[in-house]
């Protein structure tokens, strides 16, 4: 982490931003192209349920990887979303989250550094959603100006592929928005 504060805050400000875009997505989205190539909106939904889930598992002791990378046959979304996220709330609510050793499937972490990594994760993939449902001004600036440092520090511009999930790094300029650097360090085209 780069400060010494509660990371609880900002992981709590992704989950309402995924939230609300989750809210906003319309059956005609489901079918439509994401930055993800391998995900459409409706494989993208299904990731972002699992990642609620994974959040609560990693935080509390639970292997992440005992859920699927990609949760199916959901037919209310933001149903399924919501209670997830209750639960996850309900995690946080715990100060002893904070110091809850959590073994993730890119190493094992303090329960706070796991927050700032699933704070990026949620900001990255609510950019995903929004840039395919043509809703980026929705976007929550703060976050990604949070996150951007921690996926500098944590996310080696070399090696990518293999091991290490994302593409090269897309060149943007040093005063790109804070999504742009955001998602072009992790391989995406802003």
């Amino acid at each position: 982490m780069t400060n010494m504060t509660d990371p609880r805050p900002m992981l709590v400000r992704a989950l309402d931003q995924t939230q609300h875009l989750i809210d906003t997505v319309d059956p005609a989205d489901l079918d439509r192209p994401t930055p993800l190539p391998e995900y459409d909106v409706r494989t993208l939904l299904g990731h972002l349920i699992t990642v609620a889930g994974r959040i609560n598992l990693g935080l509390t002791g639970g292997n992440p990887l005992d859920l699927p990378t990609v949760t199916t046959g959901v037919d209310d979304v933001p149903t399924a979303w919501k209670e997830r996220r209750t639960t996850v709330d309900a995690t946080l609510a715990d100060d002893a989250v904070l110091t809850q050793i959590c073994k993730l499937p890119w190493g094992t972490l303090s329960g706070a550094a796991a927050i700032a990594a699933y704070t990026g994760e949620l900001t990255t993939h609510s950019w995903d959603l929004a840039k395919a449902i043509n809703r980026t001004d929705d976007l929550d600036d703060t976050l990604a100006t949070h996150c951007l440092p921690l996926v500098r520090q944590f996310l080696p511009a070399e090696p990518r592929g293999g091991h290490v999930p994302f593409g090269p790094v897309v060149a943007v300029a040093d005063d790109a928005p804070p999504y742009a650097q955001l998602v072009a360090w992790q391989g995406r085209q802003p």
